[in-house]
């Protein structure tokens, strides 16, 4: 994430970037600029102003904080916060990091929403209240750009006239480092595209997942169909090289972790993970609330010995559910892998490997398949 140094406000550096533009310039690459600000507690939809054809590229530099509590430290970021859309209909997005371009696939007008709690469709439905919204504070600042051709050679056209502007080079640098997602898998649409986690080269030809969580939040999702009975396990490898939490992660504020998780026909999930310091074995439900009802985490390793080493779990999912939940459903639907770094605003690093399910003789290879 990149982060003015000089605590500035993004107007006031679009402005002086403006003004050091070269008319031939702005005129070649920039169809419109528009910069909003928008408050964290006007809930959404805010109406742009702007209207794009199909074709169209476009970014969206943004800084800023929607401040949940400010005594508590906690506070989204763009990429977390700021959700767009095409034309008043979804299927809504939200930028892989502070910054994001994107072509229009349809024509229509573009909308920007700040994002409290949850949505309810792909359309941008909230299914969080309105009056939510009341106790946010702080403001994000979205500058849009329209560009008259090739997005990326406008924002290069735009560092070289007037060097130095720090959400352009974020963006350049995100345009030249495009994070590859692992085949089969695909990201909770309601938390948004990420670049959180990455399809490595094989290692001694074995594939694996790269993933790196820095103040955010992503959930990749891989669909599984496989009957859960008293012998179905879970296998994995993985090399752990930091936690974003350094301490006990089963209240709100410090809900910090990484995770391997199995998720069942009844919407119920058990998320296996290692924390910094509770007891292996321990599990509790899910302090965030709307997760509450149906995630469950379980303590597989604990505390700092073993971080940077590739290790090895299995577990028995039919034996783990009855003890973490309950009884068990009949039938597996997915595997998840969670990155969360959002509440104490860290980052936490590691590799997945040779990820595995096996019920009465049947195996489902989830990496590299």
């Amino acid at each position: 994430m990149t982060r003015p140094s000089d605590g500035s406000s993004l107007a006031t550096r679009w402005e002086a970037l403006w003004a050091r533009l070269p008319p031939e310039v702005r005129g070649r690459s920039l169809a419109e600029a528009q910069l909003l600000r928008m408050p964290a507690n006007v809930p959404p939809w805010t109406d742009t102003g702007l209207r794009f054809a199909k074709g169209d590229e476009v970014t969206i530099l943004a800084q800023g904080r929607a401040i949940v509590s400010a005594e508590a430290g906690l506070a989204w970021r763009p990429r977390y916060a700021l959700w767009a859309r095409l034309g008043g209909r979804g299927p809504i997005w939200t930028g892989t990091r502070d910054t994001q371009t994107f072509r229009c696939d349809r024509d229509g007008a573009l909308e920007l929403a700040i994002y409290n709690g949850e949505w309810k469709s792909p359309d941008g439905v909230l299914a969080t209240p309105v009056d939510a919204y009341a106790g946010l504070s702080g403001e994000i600042e979205a500058l849009i750009l329209h560009w008259r051709g090739d997005a990326q050679a406008g924002l290069t056209a735009v560092q070289r006239a007037a060097p130095g502007e720090p959400l352009v080079e974020a963006e350049l640098a995100r345009l030249a480092n495009p994070a590859v997602r692992p085949a089969g898998w695909s990201y909770l649409w309601f938390l948004g595209q990420s670049e959180t986690f990455r399809a490595l080269r094989p290692r001694d030809g074995r594939p694996c997942i790269g993933c790196v969580t820095d103040d955010d939040v992503a959930i990749l999702r891989q669909p599984v169909s496989l009957a859960l009975g008293t012998d179905t396990e879970i296998c994995w490898r993985w090399r752990v090289e930091s936690l974003p939490s350094s301490r006990a992660e089963d209240n709100l504020l410090c809900h910090d972790y990484l995770s391997v998780a199995v998720e069942f026909e009844n919407g119920r999930d058990l998320s296996f993970y290692w924390s910094a310091e509770l007891p292996v074995e321990t599990h509790f439900a899910c302090p965030i609330p709307q997760w509450t009802p149906r995630e469950t985490h379980l303590v597989v390793r604990s505390g700092r010995e073993g971080l940077g080493l590739w290790q090895h779990e299995r577990r028995n999912l039919f034996a783990d559910y009855s003890r973490a939940i309950g009884q068990p459903p009949a039938r597996i639907v997915a595997v998840w892998l969670i990155a969360v770094s959002l509440f104490q605003h860290g980052r936490g690093e590691a590799e997945f490997a040779d990820i595995a399910l096996t019920s009465a003789g049947e195996r489902v290879e989830l990496v590299g398949k």
